[in-house]
């Protein structure tokens, strides 16, 4: 899209300036969904709270309590039974603890989304209208200004002194300027696509008109969480270490 001009992008998305009418918005809704990214599958809590239990030191510690509490019952001494349950109070309170923390982790990134879902400015059948941003689809006509969030990749057609901030998709630490007149290399570098705005940025300067190219999994924000949804959890080099140690300690107490 960043190597046509804004009118063969229309063409390509079949739209126009006075943008999709209601029904064709609708038709395209239902074929390609909402404008949303897609969610995992939740863990249930308890799911959480026994994984907490799978680390080498919570196992020896789970052990050491076991064989505690049967000292203690063939003893018959109810002194015996202070130190296992200790044990167990620690390990349960770490599981505890964890659950809490991961549950806190997933409440700020969906108030993220809460948050940078909102609302849009759209024109549908010729009128400018305020449609939520779940609801925009490939195609529509979107109206940007200062402040406003991005709902979805779009090719800008009007620009005025524009500038957005994109420091989440290229790690620029300043807002990007951007010109509907550009024409770009095909494969340009995502900061070099000056015709082009993009889901999850913000404009921080100037205003827009703009066709949208793609929603939802399709935008480049997409793409992202799309990869990060299918890849597998990799350990980092200090967990890593931590599992080697834990191994370690493990040996020297049996």
């Amino acid at each position: 899209m960043t190597s046509k001009s804004s009118k063969e992008v229309l063409e390509l998305v079949k739209s126009s300036t006075t943008g999709l009418t209601e029904q064709e918005a609708h038709q395209r809704l239902v074929r390609d969904g909402e404008n949303k990214l897609a969610e995992k599958k939740k863990t249930p809590i308890i799911v959480k709270f026994f994984k907490q239990f799978a680390d080498a030191m919570i196992i020896i510690l789970l052990v050491a309590a076991a064989i505690s509490f049967g000292v203690a019952i063939v003893e018959k001494n109810p002194k015996e039974f202070i130190e296992p349950a200790l044990i167990l109070l620690i390990v349960v309170i770490n599981a505890v603890m964890g659950v809490v923390q991961e549950n806190k982790a997933e409440k700020a990134l969906e108030a993220l989304k809460k948050l940078s879902s909102g609302h849009t400015r759209v024109i549908r059948d010729g009128v400018e209208k305020v449609i939520e941003s779940s609801q925009v689809v490939v195609g529509d006509i979107i109206v940007l200004e200062a402040g406003d969030f991005v709902p979805a990749d779009a090719r800008l057609i009007k620009s005025m002194n524009l500038k957005s901030e994109e420091s989440a998709l290229t790690g620029e630490s300043v807002p990007s300027e951007k010109d509907a007149s550009v024409i770009c290399e095909q494969n340009a570098p995502l900061g070099d696509r000056k015709n082009m705005i993009y889901s999850g940025c913000s404009i921080s300067y100037g205003t827009c008109v703009a066709v949208v190219t793609a929603t939802g999994m399709n935008t480049e924000v997409g793409k992202i969480a799309g990869m990060l949804n299918t890849q597998e959890k990799n350990d980092t080099p200090l967990q890593k270490q931590l599992a080697k140690t834990a191994k370690f300690l493990s040996f020297i107490v049996l």
